[in-house]
């Protein structure tokens, strides 16, 4: 998987190291965060979507990105809209 490394929360200490990376191959998106407290991961489970069953399916997961990550996943976004483009 060929994944395009974007950033890491600027202020990450040793074992904390929220990431965004883009899988160019899939045009996905990637994140590594912070794993949610019960009660936020109770609240998203709980949350209903038009068209979309309750819940977190197992092979999902909740996480949490800083706000001060937001200009890495804005060129997140511009990187996996762009890739396969010639320049």
């Amino acid at each position: 998987m060929p994944l395009l490394f974007i950033g890491i929360d600027p202020n990450t200490g040793d074992h904390e190291s929220p990431t965004v990376w883009v899988d160019q191959e899939k045009k996905e998106l990637v994140f590594q965060g912070f794993k949610p407290d019960a009660e936020l991961e109770a609240e998203c489970a709980a949350f209903e979507v038009p068209g979309h069953a309750k819940g977190i399916p197992d092979h999902e997961a909740v996480i949490r990105i800083p706000a001060r990550m937001v200009h890495m996943i804005r060129e997140a976004c511009d990187a996996v809209e762009h890739t396969g483009d010639v320049h």
